[in-house]
């Protein structure tokens, strides 16, 4: 299978998760969201809002690529988030809704990449203003990873304040494959 069906697939699972992790957010209080847990960004909601900032960060950088000039073109338009800490949205529905639009921003991104447009190397510069060079396809896979990563954590966190999200495994994503 090609990288580019397994990125769609990442942004297919992206838009799963992330309705499945805000549905169950929405049981939890404005309190209880925002209570500090000890995570690294603090809250469920400060996790999220982390996620969200990261994902918008690496998005404004991938839309640099050439061919991701149309595709991206809206996000790119869009403020870079100031630290990976940033408080884009204090309340779940303002967060969720940025969240929803940004799911499909990636998932009509991703079906448009090619696989040649994956070998590009992309050259950008960290939150830090360090500049890098890197294969593009390498970004992609971090960029998923990354949400995979910290959606784990508010999983736990809302697991510990009680509340059960369900499955959330990639499999669950997949289609059944017949054999031949």
């Amino acid at each position: 299978m090609s990288l580019k069906y397994h990125f769609e697939l990442l942004a297919t699972y992206n838009q799963w998760m992330n309705s499945k992790i805000y549905q169950a957010a929405g049981q939890l209080s404005a309190a209880d969201l925002a209570r500090d847990q000890g995570a690294f960004f603090g809250s469920i909601l400060g996790t999220l809002n982390h996620i969200l900032a990261g994902d918008t960060i690496w998005l404004k950088r991938f839309a640099t690529h050439p061919s991701c000039l149309t595709s991206l073109r809206e996000v790119a338009e869009l403020q870079n988030p100031a630290s990976l800490d940033q408080m884009l949205f204090d309340d779940l529905d303002g967060l969720s809704a940025q969240r929803f639009w940004l799911d499909r921003q990636i998932i009509n991104w991703t079906a448009q990449l090619s696989e040649a447009d994956l070998d590009f190397v992309l050259s950008y510069h960290n939150i830090k203003g360090v500049s890098a060079n890197k294969r593009y396809s390498s970004l992609v896979l971090h960029f998923f990873n990354h949400q995979t990563h910290h959606r784990g954590q508010v999983s736990t966190l809302l697991s510990q304040a009680g509340v059960d999200i369900g499955v959330t495994d990639l499999l669950a994503q997949i289609p059944e494959e017949t054999s031949v």
